[in-house]
């Protein structure tokens, strides 16, 4: 039987993906939220019962098209922190949980930065680079 602050925790992991945001919310310390959140995940109690929440998760409607339907929203309108956080969420839900799941080859890059340039528009894009100072 898990302890209130492990169900919090399966709960909070089960919206974050990230044990250490999961262990604050659960109200364990910043300081060794990394730490409880690393040995949390490795308890097979707390393991299975993220699976079943996982499990259980069920919604009327297809998250997936809402949030293309908020990012295409808000790319049309000008919207650019709502659409970069479309994106994000996007990508949490596809799987690309961190870095080291990124395309981080030349190719993957300048296509991640092309996709991001364009979600920023010419003329934000214009104002960044002018801020590179790049001569």
């Amino acid at each position: 039987m898990l302890s209130e602050k492990q169900e919090r925790f399966a709960q909070a992991y089960i919206l974050h993906q990230n044990a250490k945001k999961a262990a604050i919310t659960a109200g364990y310390s910043t300081k060794s939220a990394a730490n409880q959140g690393y040995r949390m995940l490795k308890n097979e109690e707390i393991k299975e019962r993220i699976s079943d929440l996982e499990n259980e998760l069920v919604t009327n409607i297809d998250v997936i098209d809402e949030i293309e339907n908020q990012y295409t929203f808000a790319k049309a309108n000008g919207h650019t922190n709502s659409a970069i956080k479309a994106l994000e969420l996007l990508s949490r839900i596809r799987g690309a949980k961190n870095d080291t799941e990124v395309n981080m080859t030349k190719d993957g890059l300048e296509s991640s930065i092309i996709e991001s340039l364009k979600i920023l528009g010419k003329k934000n894009v214009t104002e960044l680079i002018k801020k590179c100072n790049f001569t």
